[in-house]
């Protein structure tokens, strides 16, 4: 059973198509169908149902899929650790990060770690911060630098950089920002929820650590409208669509901070590996010039 067989399967049933899969591994359909065809003969079964332009793990598939996953995970883990002897610092790494920490993070930091380990290939990925932590999970991505989750996760080593505070904002002409300067008095949370906002998607960790600050005062966010893309919330809360929350370096002269009557409200940045994977020697030197930004 070879690598390259067990690759083309995983990309298979990951993309559910061959031509996709072909796509992703830079192979022509032909090449994609074989290896899946010689793994089908060698393990005695099919491993596909194709039914029409569908495709679809059999039973066999999908008992061989998570195997498929440890085999490759564990190749791929020996090649860094031989390749780490050398003590060079090259190859490539595959991280992920969120669009807002790789936008108002990371620039500096990126731009100093190519210069000074112009060897490594960065293989960037911008990704919500749920879906970075299982790609880190799964093995896909070496390393991510995102939102961090509300509780931890036993197979990944997480480390806080950062703390964003979320500041209540909105338009300047929003009804909220006129109740607030009339009564020259901080807003409460119940009087915030009396008025529509735009928060990010329920399931990021950001809108979780939003909505139990509001459910432990037994209160139901008014979301209007959701999107996991913070500068879109920005234009949303600008034009006057709701209030929000939103990280301080945000803030311009578009909004205004709302002072709301609650503790402040921080969401932890960092980054994170998995406990079992050995990190390649570039990845130890991203991990070096991130803990050099560290900032609580």
């Amino acid at each position: 059973m070879d690598t390259q067989s067990l690759q083309a399967f995983l990309a298979v049933a990951d993309t559910q198509s061959f031509s996709r899969a072909a796509e992703q591994l830079h192979l022509t359909q032909p090449a994609v169908s074989k290896r899946i065809a010689t793994l089908e003969d060698l393990l005695g079964t099919r491993l596909f149902d194709r039914i029409g332009r569908r495709i679809a793990l059999t039973e066999a598939g999908s008992v061989l899929l998570p195997k498929a996953q440890r085999i490759l995970f564990t190749v791929e883990d020996s090649r860094r650790a031989l390749a780490n002897l050398s003590g060079q610092v090259g190859g490539k790494l595959t991280l992920a990060t969120s669009h807002h920490i790789g936008l108002h993070r990371l620039p500096p930091l990126l731009k100093q770690y190519t210069q000074r380990h112009p060897e490594v290939v960065l293989d960037l990925h911008f990704l919500d911060s749920e879906l970075a932590y299982q790609g880190v999970m799964d093995g896909t991505l070496e390393m991510a630098i995102v939102t961090l989750a509300p509780h931890p996760v036993e197979q990944l080593q997480v480390v806080e950089l950062w703390r964003d505070r979320l500041c209540f904002v909105c338009a300047k002409d929003h009804p909220l920002a006129q109740r607030s300067r009339a009564d020259n008095k901080p807003l409460s949370l119940a009087e915030l929820c009396e008025v529509n906002c735009v928060l990010p998607g329920a399931k990021t960790f950001t809108r979780t650590l939003i909505g139990q600050r509001f459910e432990e005062a037994g209160l139901t966010l008014p979301v209007s409208m959701s999107t996991n893309y913070l500068e879109t919330l920005k234009m949303m809360c600008g034009v006057g669509l709701g209030w929000s929350l939103l990280p301080e370096k945000m803030l311009d002269s578009d909004l205004i901070e709302l002072p709301v009557n609650t503790a402040p409200i921080h969401r932890p940045l960092g980054y994170l590996v998995h406990h079992n994977r050995t990190l390649s020697n570039a990845a130890h030197k991203m991990i070096e010039e991130l803990e050099a930004t560290l900032d609580l």
